[in-house]
Order: structure tokens, then sequence, then C-alpha cells
């Protein structure tokens, strides 16, 4: 009887050597399988169900792989490269999990051929520094006056998704939204706030300098369009602060109570006066506004809202250049941000506020609009997608031609590169370029062309010096996708081929699984053990 029997926890199960190897490696190759037709402009769709019935139509990878029920380790490591990329870049999520399935898919041929993992690792490494030299080399600078190149990008990122019909509107309003928040070629996505409102069509989905909150005015007899705002961003409460502890007052006659209640009011007509001694039209406050005070607030018709949310705050400070107070006693004309107009307008069944026509606002407003929610958060996921891309763009300032041309030329590249190794690491990076090939096969077979005769004539675009020629599904013709508009940023590449690298020289270096056996349903690691 083995040893291990005694150490390890009677629930548990282990698989060591080649099948814990075998095992991982089938797990990754099933999560790639999965998601491959989402690849490219002519990728197909995939509906997600919850447990509750919930329905999620995507192609996005990222959203795909989150919503299912991944159990194996694996797995679960395949899934965190799509989490890694789509925060660091925002697309090139199924692009980085295909490339990490066909590198563990090539490596168990090398594995099959007695060649060790550690040796299999040594050649990834050298290939992915090699390809990261490569695509430096082949990347264009762009500038933030590039802005055809920009919405090109935008284009390359939106088509095949749910928002396509709309690509050349939202390129536009992406575009802008992106450079008008950028400071020094870095855009927080944090200053763009996405709001969606169902009625109407994806079309009507605009761009608005400034913000929109979800937020009424206190009270209906205040007015409804306030023009050329001055508007006061307090985050203290509109409202007398009770005692913290338990407190007992005493009142002898009728006369105390009405000068207790007289204080009260006299306390909050100054801070109404305060405000309106500023010269400030419109108020949002962080916290309450006390029934007085409105009522005081409404006679001076001054425009209110309360219980704005911190972070909105902080939007409506960049975008109308107003100061958060917490005092209001230092409220001054200086304080108040501007903006055009501030107006309620009810959005269907609910009412929110717009300030609009801010100056140069650092903090902007995209308002997505669609006759369903499938509809509107596919087209928030497109928005997403393309605001990161632009915001990549732009932070880097390089960009590469798309439709797998650079995964071409890169494979081609590695493969001349792996010719100065005479060993084994040779064959280890002979597999690495023919990995980076299962882009452009992959986005042809989903665009209904042959995959292996597209390959053979990207091969020889390449191999006569056109460097940019790839696949152009829009035309299904091989072109030179530079001047044709397709377009990425280098990033994009960067991190999926240094994401999906790590990844499978990781899951390469395991041999040994110990898991419990919890008896949970999924992709766990023995659920893999009668494949051959």
């Amino acid at each position: 009887m083995s040893r291990d029997n005694y150490v390890l926890p009677e629930n548990s199960n282990r698989t060591m050597g080649r099948d814990a190897q075998r095992n991982n490696i089938m797990a990754a190759k099933i999560v790639a399988d999965m998601i491959k037709t989402t690849l490219g402009p002519k990728g197909m769709d995939k509906m997600l169900v919850s447990s509750s019935g919930d329905i999620t139509i995507t192609n996005d990878g990222v959203t795909i792989l989150e919503e299912m029920e991944v159990e194996h380790p694996a797995a679960k490591m395949m899934v965190e490269i799509a989490r890694t990329q789509e925060k660091e870049v925002g697309d090139g999520t199924t692009t980085a999990v295909m490339l990490a399935g066909r590198l563990l898919e090539n490596a168990e041929e090398l594995l099959d051929n007695r060649i060790h993992p550690t040796t299999i690792i040594k050649g990834y490494r050298k290939a992915t520094e090699k390809a990261q030299e490569i695509l430096k080399e082949l990347s264009q600078t762009i500038t933030t006056n590039n802005d055809e190149i920009l919405r090109s990008i935008v284009k390359t990122s939106i088509t095949g998704k749910g928002a396509e019909p709309i690509k050349e509107k939202l390129s536009e309003i992406i575009v802008k939204a992106v450079k008008q928040v950028a400071e020094n070629n870095k855009a927080d996505m944090n200053n763009i706030k996405i709001v969606k409102v169902r009625g109407g069509s994806m079309e009507d989905t605009e761009l608005i300098e400034g913000i929109v909150l979800d937020k009424e005015r206190v009270n209906n007899d205040m007015p409804q369009i306030v023009r050329e705002a001055r508007i006061a961003l307090v985050d203290v409460p509109l409202e007398i602060k009770g005692p913290e502890t338990e407190t007992r007052i005493t009142i002898n006659n009728p006369e105390q109570l009405q000068g207790f209640i007289d204080r009260e009011d006299r306390i909050l007509k100054g801070i109404v006066e305060k405000i309106q001694m500023s010269g400030a039209n419109v108020i949002f406050c962080q916290k309450g506004i006390d029934d007085i005070a409105q009522y005081y607030l409404t006679k001076a018709g001054i425009y209110a809202c309360r219980r704005i949310t911190k972070n909105d705050m902080e939007k409506l400070s960049r975008a109308t250049k107003g100061k958060i107070i917490s005092n209001i006693n230092e409220i001054t004309t200086e304080l108040l941000g501007r903006a055009e107009i501030v107006e309620e307008i009810k959005e269907g069944e609910e009412i929110m506020t717009y300030v609009r026509g801010c100056k140069n606002p650092k903090a902007i407003t995209i308002m997505i609009r669609g006759g369903t929610e499938h509809v509107i958060d596919e087209v928030e996921r497109a928005m997403v997608d393309g605001l990161s891309v632009v915001s990549s763009a732009l932070k880097e300032g390089m960009i590469v031609a798309g439709g797998g041309a650079i995964e071409i030329e890169l494979s081609r590249r590695l493969r001349q590169y792996s010719q100065t190794f005479p060993g084994r690491e040779r064959l280890a990076i002979e597999r690495f370029s023919e990995a980076l090939e299962q882009i452009p096969f992959t986005l042809a077979e989903n665009a209904g062309l042959d995959p292996i005769d597209t390959i053979t004539e990207l091969k020889t675009a390449h191999d006569q010096g056109r460097r940019n020629h790839g696949l152009n599904l829009l035309t299904g013709r091989i072109e030179d996708n530079l001047q044709a508009g397709i377009i990425e940023p280098t990033k994009v590449k960067s991190q999926a081929i240094s994401s999906a690298s790590e990844v499978a020289t990781m899951i390469l270096r395991i041999d040994d699984v110990i898991a419990a056996n919890d008896n949970k349903k999924g992709m766990r690691p023995e659920a893999f053990e009668h494949l051959d």
C-alpha cells in the first residue's frame, strides 16, 4: 500500500505524472474549444442561461468564461487569462485563451515524443521573448491626432459583436470620449460614465459632455430646468445634526418648544442663505437634505438633488470644475462648478438629472439605448472593449495590422529563429510558431472559408515580404490590413502572447494534482481520467 494513503486525507484525489499533465492539458483545450467559434467578425454568439433563468447572449470571450461554472483548476487558470486580458487591454480575450490552448496541445505532442517539460518550457520562453521583440519591430507609432486610425481600431474591435450595425457611430463616440478625458495620453476609464436606458434603438446612443444622474429634484416645485448653472457640490448633510449619544431635553412650556423648533428653522435657513449668497442655483448633496431645507431651497429657486454617490460627486467635480465642499461656511463663488444646463428628464419609468454643456469636461457620460436589456448589455460590452482598446492604443502609441496578419508574420519569423537552435528547444519554438497560426486558421474557419487554402495563401504573401497582409473578412480577400483599416493596438497582441505563454508553461510544470473530493459537479480533475 502506498504511503500516500496514510499522508493524504481519506476524501482526497491524487493524479500524478503524465496523467496529471494529460488531464490539465485536456481541460485547457476544452475551454479553448468552447469559445473558438466566437473569434473574429464572423464568429457566432453563445446563449448562457443561469440557474435562475437569466439569459446572456454574447460572443465576448471573458463574459462567456465568467458565466460558466468552471471547476477544474487548470480550466480556472484559462479563465484567469481572459480576466487579465480584459483588465489590461479590454480586447483579445478569445485570442489569448485559444493561443494558450494551442500551446498546450502542441506541447502534448512533444511530451508524447519524450521531450521533457522543462525543455518545452525553455523553448516557449525564448519564443515569447523573441515574439515580443518582433512585435515592437513590426509596430507602427500613432499619436492622439490620428483620429482615423483610432476609429479603425474601434471598428475592428466592435465588428462581429451585437453593436456592429452602429460601429461607425460608436467609433466616433468612443474616440471623442477617450480623447476628452485623456491627460498626457492616459485616459482613466472611471471618468467615462456609461448609463443604460431601455427604450429607443441602438442608433440613439449618444455622448453627453457632462454627467447624467439617476436622481430627481427633491421637490417638484423646484425649477425643472436651470440654464447657466452654477453648481455647489456638497458632501455634508443639509440637516440638523442630532446628538451622537442618547440625550434628554427638558421643555417646561410651549414657548420653549416653539423656540427649539424655531432655532432649527433659523439654522437651516441660514445654511440655504449661504448657498444662495455664493451664487449657486444648483446643489448636489452627497448626504440628506432636510424637509425645511428643501422648502427654503425651493423658495430660492435652487435645483437640488440628494444622496449622490461619492463616485458621481467626483465625476461631477471633474466635469463642472467645481470643488467638493465639506463646510458650508466656506462656500464661495470660486468653488462652484459650471454647466450650460441642468435639467430633469423622464426616461421611460426613470427620472434622471442631466448636467450638460460643461466646458472641457474631464468626466463625461455615454448613454446607451436599446429595445431590450440583452441588446443594451451587448452594446455596453462592445463599448467597454472599444474604450479600452483606444485607451491602450493612446497609452502605448503602437499599432499592428489585424486579421491574422501579425500572427502569420510572427510565426514565419519565429520559425526562422528556431533554426538557430541545434537542440530540442528548436522543436518547442517551432511548435510555438505553429500555435500562432491557429488565430488566422480559426478566423477563416469561422467565416466559412477553407482554412488550409487561406493559411497557404497568407504564408505565400508574407514570404514575398507583404508583412501587413491578413484576412479582410468583410471582403473575403487577403490584403494589406493596415490600408484596409483592420488595425489593433500592439498591446492586445503582446498581452495575449505573454499571458498565454505564462499559463501554458505553468500548467506544463505541474506533475502532481492533489484535490479534495467534494462531490461537486463540473470540470474536476477526475472528470478527464477516462480520456486517452
